[in-house]
């Protein structure tokens, strides 16, 4: 199949390596508004280069791959709809949710499938962990902890343009504890701090923040999030059930040190950067794409999915700002 990148950025230029690798993949169509991102992705991958995104669409793309700056998301997964071309749009669906539900009305109803970008959903210990959680191995589910440490914090620019940690940062704890629990939050509360980058507090953001999320059955989930881990990027859940407790990311690279006498775990060298600890994710996510243009499986996240993650993120950047439980009705609401 043919697939168009659009954004060649970091990510853009990531995944057009990966899908450059895969053997369901024989070509590929890329466009960026700096030609020379374009024109770098093309000499390395053997890319065609569209001179626009409208060209791009034009190229007899057979999927899109939306990895352009969050304000062009809209639109471009609208125009992919509009051609009838299955859309891969990296998160979050728009700025706003306004905007979000905005673009999922205009494409509902189309038959186009579209895909978020929430990578962990294809990790092998999150996968796993779900499916434990869906047989039964743990028994009644009481509490949840998940964990996203960065290594260091992004430039002011990036902040700034962020919406915030909830937002940027934690809502990937957010779907991924409702994919992998199956269950949807209704309650949220929410604290944070600074304690590092002073542009990051001028911004009007936090950069280490922690959230207490009631689920629909009781279950509690604990989230914590930090800009600053200097060991390294640490993403983890644990899950603890009457019967059992298991977890996602203890592995030898994870960025904890252990001080108790004789253990040697971890052993290996910490991970410190995202796209090292999910780049088999990655693979996984984008081979999942072209199965959805392909027509074999169905979207496995939605503009929906993304969607309810963004109003967790909402909800507590509420609660922060107000020091207040939020529920999730207020803000859909709201």
């Amino acid at each position: 199949m043919r697939i168009g990148i659009l954004g060649l950025g970091r990510i853009g230029a990531f995944h057009a390596e990966t899908l450059s690798e895969l053997d369901a993949v024989d070509s590929l169509v890329v466009a960026d508004p700096f030609a020379d991102a374009a024109k770098a992705a093309a000499e390395r991958f053997g890319a065609e280069v569209a001179d626009s995104p409208e060209a791009l669409l034009s190229a007899g793309v057979d999927g899109l791959v939306v990895a352009a700056a969050t304000d062009a998301h809209p639109a471009l997964i609208r125009a992919g709809v509009e051609a009838g071309v299955p859309v891969f749009c990296e998160k979050p669906v728009a700025r706003t949710m306004a905007e979000g539900v905005g673009v999922l009305a205009a494409v509902r109803g189309s038959g186009v499938p579209i895909q978020i970008g929430y990578n962990r959903r294809f990790d092998a210990g999150f996968t796993a962990a779900r499916a434990a959680v869906r047989a039964g191995e743990l028994g009644t589910l009481h509490t949840v902890r998940s964990t996203t440490l960065d290594p260091a914090p992004p430039p002011a620019a990036y902040v700034a343009a962020s919406g915030g940690i909830f937002r940027d940062c934690s809502v990937h704890d957010f779907d991924i504890i409702r994919w992998v629990t199956g269950r949807e939050v209704t309650e949220v509360y929410a604290a944070g701090g600074n304690r590092g980058a002073d542009y990051i507090a001028a911004a009007g953001d936090a950069d280490t923040v922690g959230a207490v999320l009631t689920l629909d059955d009781g279950t509690l989930a604990v989230v914590s999030n930090s800009r600053h881990n200097g060991r390294g990027y640490d993403v983890r859940m644990e899950l603890h059930g009457f019967r059992d407790s298991i977890a996602v990311g203890l592995d030898d690279q994870l960025p904890l040190r252990s001080v108790e006498p004789g253990v040697s775990f971890p052993a290996g060298t910490p991970h410190d950067f995202f796209m090292d600890r999910f780049a088999a994710a990655y693979r996984a996510e984008l081979t999942a794409f072209t199965e959805v243009v392909a027509g074999t499986r169905p979207s496995p996240c939605t503009i929906e999915d993304a969607l309810e993650a963004g109003w967790i993120a909402e909800a507590c950047t509420l609660s922060l700002r107000e020091h207040r439980p939020v529920s999730l009705a207020e803000v859909r609401e709201g």
